[in-house]
């Protein structure tokens, strides 16, 4: 019985398991709500955000790929939060509520940084424990609340001379679904 159970597990493994790990396999889907916590006691509930784009980080405050990515959503959240986006970060470390006040003091970035259990952030992101989780974790949430972009932190679009561009590729239709076009103005007749 062992035997046959290890060679199941060897043919989805041969196979690339899809399904049981394929981080970006998974979408879209609706996003169930989440909540991020910040040292004052406080949450953040993605639910609050219904009808904005979301882009949900999920960093280790010591990683350079992380602290790279939040300078990059810095940038876009300056940029496009007039046009409905909203960014959110969560440290998962260890220990990660004492990390983030440095983090924060140390990157600026201009949007909310809590943190979560990593067993939270797996259940979340229906990532089997058994696989390593690679940072940065980002999900990209659209205004009805579905999650529409899932990517694993050894994905190519966090390569750094791309990572912006990637990253308005995902964002600008996003934004533009569920927006009024402005009405244009007749002018009067003479």
């Amino acid at each position: 019985m062992l035997s046959r159970l290890c060679a199941i597990f060897l043919c989805l493994v041969t196979l690339g398991i899809e399904g049981l790990g394929a981080t970006s396999d998974k979408t879209p889907r609706p996003s169930p709500d989440f909540a991020v916590s910040f040292n004052d006691g406080g949450q953040i509930h993605l639910r609050q955000y219904q009808g904005k784009v979301v882009v949900l980080a999920f960093i280790l405050t010591t990683c350079p790929h992380c602290q790279f990515t939040v300078q990059t959503l810095s940038r876009l959240q300056k940029e496009y939060s007039p046009r409905g986006l909203q960014v959110i970060a969560s440290a998962t470390q260890d220990m990660a509520a004492l990390a983030v006040p440095d983090f924060i003091k140390q990157f600026q970035p201009g949007f909310p940084v809590g943190f979560n259990p990593r067993d939270m952030v797996l259940d979340y992101l229906q990532h089997p424990v058994m696989f390593k989780l690679m940072m940065p974790q980002v999900v990209v949430i659209d205004r009805k609340g579905i999650i529409r972009t899932q990517l694993a932190g050894d994905d190519k679009f966090f390569d750094k001379a791309e990572q912006e561009k990637n990253f308005r590729d995902v964002l600008e239709p996003l934004l533009k679904e569920g927006t009024v076009a402005p009405v244009a103005r007749r002018k009067k007749a003479k």
